[in-house]
């Protein structure tokens, strides 16, 4: 079969058509080695989060993973997705959050059948030990690029420096906010980098200077809030010129980010051709062949008659 592209699939479930036009604000210091981006995911954040009845604690870890998502998939110049995966042996074993080029997010937490997740769960905690990946995805004619570091720190701010610290990349501060507000759920990120090289750096500053002006740049980012992450009220432009305003901070073009599920009953009736008939058989009930998508929480229902699957092997 011919599968039509998911925003032409008219037989896609009625997911939120919604977008939050300045969801990342890219911004630098001029003549110093920090870039960074502020996520501001918004009316979104409700939305992404409002697919899945968690627990708060893992309400806000999965909201936290698709604001880091988001920050560093608009951090690359590609064509594809850039995706955050944790998994573990705690009560939350498996966290997964993808952002397109394009800025289409979505995210998804497996929790343990029966876990009990107390209000104050750290991310260490309801993750446990395992490993934390980032995975660059260009397409099927294309190999994936993964880079996997051990889970180490109580939040996944604290597991993602860990990973910047282990890898060849310059240094960087992660902060990530999520939580429940008086306008719904909302996710946020700040992320700051140093730059390497010579791109963007007065060509006057030493390397004595240079790393004097990021050590300036993370101590002020530190003062952040969770509040002033997530105060729809606080444009991003003020809330990083009260952060930054004596670096002379530069605010670049905003982005978009949107509600980016791309399920659709044709790439899933493609899935089921590919089972044996025993197979389809026995996933059967009354019937009909249910599918869920673990993302947008939406089940599909196929009456089995209607699969055509692949003949047993001999």
């Amino acid at each position: 079969m011919t599968e039509l592209p998911a925003f032409l699939d008219s037989t896609r479930p009625q997911v939120p058509d919604i977008a939050v036009p300045r969801g990342v604000t890219p911004f630098y210091l001029p003549d110093q080695p920090v870039r960074g981006r502020l996520i501001r995911l918004g009316p979104l954040g409700a939305t992404l989060l409002s697919r899945h009845n968690h627990a708060p604690p893992v309400q806000a870890l999965l909201g936290q993973a698709m604001a880091l998502a988001a920050a560093l998939a608009t951090a690359l110049k590609f064509k594809g997705t850039f995706s955050v995966q944790a998994r573990g042996d705690g009560p939350v074993p498996m966290l997964l959050a993808d952002c397109t080029d394009a800025g289409a997010l979505r995210g998804y937490a497996r929790v343990k059948e029966a876990a009990e997740i107390p209000d104050d769960a750290s991310a260490g905690a309801m993750l446990g030990t395992g490993y934390l990946a980032f995975t660059v995805d260009f397409g099927p004619d294309h190999d994936p690029q993964q880079g996997i570091v051990s889970l180490e720190g109580g939040t996944l701010a604290a597991m993602a420096e860990y990973y910047f610290a282990q890898s060849e990349q310059m240094p960087a501060r992660v902060f990530l906010a999520a939580a429940e507000t008086p306008a719904g759920w909302r996710a946020s990120a700040l992320v700051l980098e140093r730059v390497a090289g010579a791109g963007g750096i007065s060509p006057e500053m030493s390397e004595d200077e240079q790393e004097e002006a990021w050590r300036t740049a993370t101590i002020l980012a530190e003062t952040i809030t969770t509040d002033e992450l997530l105060d729809d009220a606080l444009t991003p432009e003020r809330l990083l010129y009260r952060l930054f305003h004596g670096e002379g901070v530069a605010v670049a073009k905003p982005r978009p980010l949107s509600f980016g599920c791309r399920c659709s009953r044709a790439r899933l009736s493609g899935i089921l051709e590919g089972f044996p008939e025993d197979d389809l058989d026995h996933m059967a009930v009354d019937g009909d062949i249910v599918m869920t998508c673990e993302f947008c929480n939406f089940d599909f229902h196929f009456a089995r008659d209607t699969i055509t699957g692949r003949p047993a092997s001999p």
